[in-house]
């Protein structure tokens, strides 16, 4: 059976939804990708888990001083709620959070310079005592109807450090209140925690020589609000199970296992349920190999060796000798590879990223329009090239133990030394 960027397309139309974590959409997804590997004759199981969610009642912001006006604005799920008439306070532009503008910031409603919220920004903003936050995202120049304005999240990990009513509005608007001279505003905010179910699809190929050794595949297929998530990430699925087409006829040494994996975009939270689901197989796992965003007709193949530099090295050589066009780095890459690598795991991530204007992420614009079925091909055999030589190596060449440079980056995403002095501080 050979890789077919036509079939890979064909079954990427089929799951060009919006697929949002623990949706009904994204539940459909992962049916139909768990009858595709059945089709293809490889048993597959949905493994669900919870994630943590909120539904949004109510989000307002209204500007006092020195003019009265509401301004469009989405809630902050599992951001503190609002009572009765809600967060009346000062209002004050803080720009990127720097000392100077967060030093008269206590017990107000401040506008930040970001899209989404990161755990320096917020850990500072919650030190200065803000009372409220808001974000901003879009362009000046940007269109109401032909654009969205999304609903964020105040993740698990940024609530670690506090938290406060938070709204989000788009840059324009933003702009309005800063250039009229906005000082005191009204936030209203009221949402319910809910908790919904997602899933993670897991199908396996056992190895005929090496069972016990296990080559994991990794893709994301969720999307996120407004989005069909063609590119991020139905193309790494549909790599994936062409992958998983090729295993099923030419079984390799070792066992290959592949999981496409639900709620990626609000925090790996389907990689983070198999770790944690799959603690004693971990060890068995001898390589991850994660394909995140495909099919731009413009850009390029990139790939992330999140090992050491030996291994960077020999993807580099390999995909020369095999006439692959990429440029390889060594270091993490955001996505599902990173609890793996938190958990000991070397990882190899695959991507096309999209030329500067040529494609479209986290918005409506994430379309068909600007893939083809031959560039999901290209990145396909790249990827299938590189998972032959692993998988059916005579003697596995990949340390399983991950240097210390890649174990700090690691260490770095994850916030782990700022969430240990807030442990502390408690």
């Amino acid at each position: 059976m050979d890789i077919s960027g036509k079939r890979a397309m064909e079954l990427l139309q089929k799951i060009g939804f919006t697929r949002e974590a623990g949706s009904p959409e994204e539940h459909k997804a992962a049916e139909i990708l768990k009858e595709t590997c059945e089709e293809i004759g490889v048993p597959a199981i949905l493994q669900d888990f919870e994630i943590e969610d909120a539904e949004i009642e109510d989000a307002t912001l209204e500007i006092l001083e020195p003019f009265q006006q509401s301004y469009p604005v989405t809630g902050y799920k599992c951001a503190q709620r609002t009572f009765g008439e809600g967060l009346e306070a000062g209002f004050l532009y803080v720009e990127d959070g720097d000392d100077v503008s967060l030093a008269e910031a206590h017990g107000k409603i401040v506008l930040v310079n970001a899209s989404y919220m990161r755990v320096p920004m917020f850990r500072k903003l919650i030190k200065a005592g803000v009372a409220g936050i808001v974000t901003m995202e879009g362009e000046l120049r940007d269109d109401r109807e032909g654009t969205d304005l999304a609903t964020r999240k105040l993740r698990r990990t940024l609530r670690a450090f506090g938290n406060v009513p938070m709204v989000h509005t788009r840059v324009l608007d933003a702009f309005d209140m800063v250039r009229r001279g906005a000082s005191k505003a009204r936030l209203v905010l009221r949402n319910t925690s809910v908790e919904r179910t997602s899933h993670n699809v897991i199908a396996t190929v056992v190895g005929t020589e090496k069972p016990q050794e296990i080559v994991s595949f990794g893709a994301h297929y969720d999307s996120v609000q407004f989005s069909t998530g063609v590119y991020d990430n139905g193309a790494g699925s549909v790599i994936n199970m062409e992958l998983l087409r090729y295993f099923k006829e030419n079984p390799p040494r070792r066992t290959v296992k592949f999981v496409w994996y639900g709620s990626e975009e609000i925090g790996l939270e389907g990689s983070w349920a198999f770790v944690k689901a799959h603690k004693d197989e971990l060890k068995d796992h001898v390589l991850m190999i994660n394909v995140d965003v495909g099919g731009p007709v413009l850009g390029v193949d990139k790939i992330a060796v999140t090992a050491d530099e030996k291994l960077t090295a020999f993807v580099e050589y390999f995909m020369k000798i095999q006439g692959c066009p990429c440029t390889v780095r060594q270091g993490i890459y955001s996505s599902d590879s990173i609890p793996f690598a938190d958990s000991g795991v070397p990882a190899v991530n695959f991507s096309r990223d999209g030329a500067p204007g040529a494609a479209y992420i986290h918005n409506r614009f994430d379309t068909l329009s600007f893939l083809s079925a031959g560039a999901l091909e290209k990145t396909a055999r790249q990827v299938l090239a590189f998972a032959q030589a692993m998988a059916n190596a005579k003697a596995f060449p990949v340390q399983r133990k991950l240097p210390q440079n890649i174990v700090d980056e690691v260490e770095k995403y994850l916030y782990k030394k700022e969430l240990a002095e807030v442990s502390e501080e408690k």
